[in-house]
């Protein structure tokens, strides 16, 4: 019988491969606004700032190796490179979609610090929840160099230092051209929740 560590890489392509189409019902039955919709785009371009080094450096050289899979991708890699992308995406759209319920009006039309403060504390507990999913599933870890250390382990696996400052510091890059975005997009009547 298959387990759901047999599964984790199917339910990850899954739903990195869902997510724009999802966004984009959501977003076409106007369920979400037209900002939302950008945003989703904005998460996943931020998201390549980190992905591509990752990705491509851990598979393509011996210069940048950062990411080691426990057991083997079952397609090639770029497949899960595009794939986390779109979950970056998606994950910063939640982030985005957080700051809307807990901040009040106007957002994301200046330099908020609590508004950066709910995207980074959020970002930096999903990836940690990522991260921990990954290697409890035996998919994939990080390796530990001296500008790479190990913040804790689960499972005899490190959790590293690595993926949580990609996530901080695309979160400032996130929030910083999400409000240079918000502020081109005025069609978007309201804040749709």
């Amino acid at each position: 019988m298959l387990t759901f560590q047999d599964l984790f890489y199917y339910f990850d392509l899954l739903i990195g491969f869902t997510a724009p189409i999802i966004v984009y019902i959501l977003y076409r039955t106007d369920k979400i606004d037209r900002i939302s919709w950008c945003v989703f785009w904005l998460g996943a371009a931020v998201g390549l700032t980190w992905e591509i080094p990752m990705f491509i450096g851990s598979y393509e050289t011996t210069f940048f190796i950062t990411l080691e899979t426990i057991r083997p991708y079952p397609y090639h890699y770029l497949v899960f490179m595009i794939c986390h992308t779109l979950w970056d995406g998606m994950l910063f759209l939640i982030g985005y979609r957080l700051v809307l319920l807990l901040s009040k009006s106007p957002r994301f039309d200046k330099f908020n610090i609590k508004e950066l403060l709910i995207l980074i504390i959020y970002g930096q507990i999903q990836e940690f929840i990522v991260e921990i999913g990954a290697v409890s599933n035996s998919a994939w870890t990080f390796f530990v160099y001296w500008w790479n250390p190990a913040l804790f382990y689960v499972n005899e696996y490190p959790i590293t230092l690595y993926p949580q400052l990609s996530w901080l510091f695309g979160t400032i890059l996130f929030y910083y051209l999400l409000l240079k975005l918000k502020s081109k997009i005025k069609d978007s009547s309201k804040d749709i929740y």
